[in-house]
């Protein structure tokens, strides 16, 4: 049984297919990117330097239909609040969100709403808030796809997911994320049995 989802996905341009951190993609469908390596199904186990990372991504930039935009601080703030927004109005509960220069983490919990609508919401009403701020041009894609889903059942499994979310900006250097939509877990499970 399904208690909540782990929902992470990358801004425009900073997870290709052929990532060489690996990727949820099975084919790559545009051929341009096929120089840069093949594509690897999954994150890898054992994952390449940061200077690997950036040459590959320095490369991809000449290849990409629009430019590759990280986000400012000031973006960051119009994500999170359009994500406060999307989750009050639909009803969601978060137990814990990250909005980083170049991806973003969410946990949600179990919805009537499956996880591939939650993330459509999610992206579609931040995509628009971007374009109202002034800060993405109509034609430019503020997400890369669809993301990552990982399901959650254990209380065990949704606290370490809670820590890791939590901690994603501190490890890089940047500031915790003390967001106001977010709801403390206290444990929730659609079974009580699950509490492992």
């Amino acid at each position: 049984m399904v208690a909540a989802y782990h929902l992470i996905w990358a801004a425009y341009g900073c997870w290709l297919p052929n990532d060489p951190r690996g990727s949820s993609s099975h084919n790559l469908r545009v051929d341009k990117f096929a120089p840069l390596g093949a594509v690897h199904y999954g994150r890898k186990e054992k994952q390449p330097p940061s200077k690997d990372l950036r040459e590959f991504y320095r490369q991809a930039d000449d290849l990409l239909e629009h430019q590759r935009l990280l986000f400012t601080d000031a973006e960051i703030e119009i994500v999170g609040a359009s994500f406060r927004d999307t989750i009050r109005q639909h009803g969601y509960t978060c137990y814990a969100c990250a909005v980083m220069p170049d991806h973003v983490h969410l946990l949600i919990r179990r919805h009537r709403d499956s996880a591939e609508q939650l993330v459509a919401h999610l992206q579609s009403e931040s995509k628009t808030a971007m374009i109202q701020a002034g800060r993405r041009p109509v034609n430019h894609p503020v997400w890369a796809g669809p993301g990552w889903k990982v399901f959650l059942n254990t209380r065990k499994d949704i606290e370490n997911r809670i820590t890791y979310i939590q901690e994603n900006p501190i490890k890089v250097g940047r500031p915790a994320q003390l967001w106001d939509f977010i709801q403390e877990y206290h444990g929730w499970l659609p079974r009580p049995n699950l509490n492992y």
